[in-house]
């Protein structure tokens, strides 16, 4: 039997609030052999009623579909005086009533554990003189402070391992208080970061500073992903002055250093591209008059049968260059676009049998086309050009041997921390060529996008490619990110903006097609593909 909160050794009492009498009996049948007394509402009305009745030490509230809900009922419970500290637990369809009943018997525990631990300490300050009941009632005020605080804050022994944590720390690093209290500090902090700060800063990861350190740096999560934070680290010290712990204050400052980043790689995109564009208006203008010359020498009937051959390799190679330019402007979004509601699917569909030829025949296409897609409003000659310049690429990271994986959807996307540059929120059309090259590293995908960086051998590119894509996506409001390891491939996601209202989220149907000019799709594949 679990005892009442407040140390009466009664049976601790739980109101069941669910308007279905069949969802509140199998609560009920769940929760007797604990020997709980168990009393049950229909509505919210009537558990409001018996709540002024008969204070209960646990509110369930299932699902109420008539008059106040289950979150107007909680609102009023924790709104009132005289309620607001009796736990309330909202049960879904979706909870397993077996762990439902654990979490029943561990809240009232803990409650009751917390009841008793303020009564005892109450009790005590009465029978104590001042001097130690003031200290008594100063560490209850520290510990009531320490749990509501709304940083982080740890306790760290002198070879970092965590000796008190509160519940801000738990929920910023994804671990239980129990977890982490078995744990090192060393196990969060990255080591890039350690190596950085090993001196005069970071010591909170195993050191031992002797003054106040101010640090910022990562803590890695429990599910992978890296939390910024502000940690301000002290030392405390016994009478003798030695030092016998160390208080950290952990600040989330994840979204500031977020937007930061953001703000640099916007700002540094922004200068290449008016680089870009300079260059390439002013080499554009040397061209014109390189083009010009070479047109009026060949119009000379004399010189053209001596040297008609040389001077249409000047021509051809002044064309080719013009087209550099081009590509340059676009990068800068500079050119001219001519944005029209489009199909990605059928664009793709028709492009298929010569992306075919373009990959070689030791490749395939494999299509992952949602049904239903949402148009897009996208410059189709832009778009295509998109979609070659990334194949090639693909082709190119698996020498000639593999799969390319297109694939298009209708996500929604939210400004985060995982983007670095600002989103604005909505839903797009998205456009994901996957491959399963060599990958790359981290810092060769941070400046993937800038003109003329390539990672392939002298002759083999421009440089461009995706530079021209980066500028296209972007001028036509969108976004393009890619997402790679060494040696696990590459995915290069594009987003387009929608160029209609219909938002559906539709399934992903497969096809594939063989990397020859006759384009194949099984339609029953595509259909019952998901």
């Amino acid at each position: 039997m679990i005892p009442a909160p407040g140390g009466s050794g009664d049976r601790a009492r739980i109101l069941i609030v669910d308007d279905e009498r069949a969802n509140a009996q199998l609560l009920e049948a769940m929760l007797a052999p604990d020997g709980f007394l168990l009393d049950s509402a229909s509505s919210g009305e009537a558990a409001l009623a018996m709540l002024a009745a008969v204070r209960p030490d646990l509110v369930l509230v299932g699902g109420m579909t008539s008059g106040m809900d289950g979150y107007e009922l909680v609102a009023r419970i924790k709104g009132n005086r005289a309620t607001r500290n009796i736990p309330v637990i909202i049960v879904t369809e979706r909870d397993d009533h077996a762990e439902l009943c654990v979490r029943v018997r561990n809240l009232l525990r803990r409650t009751a554990h917390g009841d008793f631990h303020d009564t005892y300490s109450g009790r005590l300050v009465g029978d104590l003189d001042p001097a130690t009941a003031d200290l008594i009632a100063s560490e209850r005020l520290y510990r009531s402070a320490f749990e509501a605080a709304p940083v982080g804050i740890g306790h760290i022994g002198l070879d970092g391992s965590w000796l008190r944590v509160n519940e801000r720390l738990c929920e910023l690093l994804g671990y239980s208080r129990d977890e982490l209290l078995g744990m090192n500090a060393r196990e969060f902090v990255e080591p890039e970061d350690v190596a950085r700060q090993r001196a005069p800063f970071g010591r909170m990861t195993g050191g031992a500073p002797d003054r106040h350190v101010v640090d910022e740096q990562r803590f890695r999560r429990r599910d992978g992903t890296f939390v910024w934070a502000r940690v301000n680290v002290s030392p405390h010290h016994d009478a003798r002055g030695d030092a016998q712990h160390y208080i950290a204050v952990i600040d989330d400052i994840t979204e500031r250093r977020t937007l930061e980043a953001q703000e640099r790689q916007s700002n540094t995109m922004d200068a290449i591209a008016q680089l870009a564009s300079g260059v390439a208006h002013d080499f554009n203008n040397l061209l014109t008059v390189i083009l010009g010359f070479a047109e009026l020498v060949v119009a000379d009937a004399d010189v053209a049968r001596g040297h008609g051959d040389d001077l249409g390799e000047i021509i051809k190679a002044a064309q080719r260059a013009a087209g550099l330019t081009k590509q340059l402007l676009a990068f800068s979004r500079q050119q001219m676009l001519h944005a029209t509601p489009l199909d990605l699917n059928e664009v793709i569909t028709e492009m298929a049998p010569t992306l075919g030829r373009l990959i070689g025949e030791h490749l395939e296409v494999s299509l992952a086309l949602a049904p239903s897609l949402p148009l897009a409003l996208v410059d189709r000659r832009q778009l295509e050009q998109i979609v070659t310049n990334l194949v090639v690429n693909a082709r190119d990271a698996m020498a000639g041997r593999g799969k390319v994986t297109i694939e298009t959807g209708c996500v929604e996307l939210e400004n985060s921390a995982f983007h670095e540059e600002p989103v604005i929120d909505g839903h797009y059309v998205m456009l994901a060529i996957t491959d399963a090259g060599t990958g790359m590293t981290k810092e060769t995908q941070r400046r993937l996008f800038e003109p003329f960086y390539t990672t392939k051998e002298i002759g083999q590119g421009t440089g461009l490619g995706l530079s021209t894509t980066y500028g296209i996506v972007r001028q036509s409001n969108g976004y393009v990110w890619v997402y790679s390891e060494p040696g696990r491939g590459t995915t290069f996601k594009v987003y387009l903006p929608l160029a209609a209202g219909d938002v559906s989220m539709p399934a992903l149907g497969a096809a594939v097609i063989a990397p020859v000019p006759q384009l194949v799709i099984d339609e029953r594949q595509a259909l019952t593909a998901n």
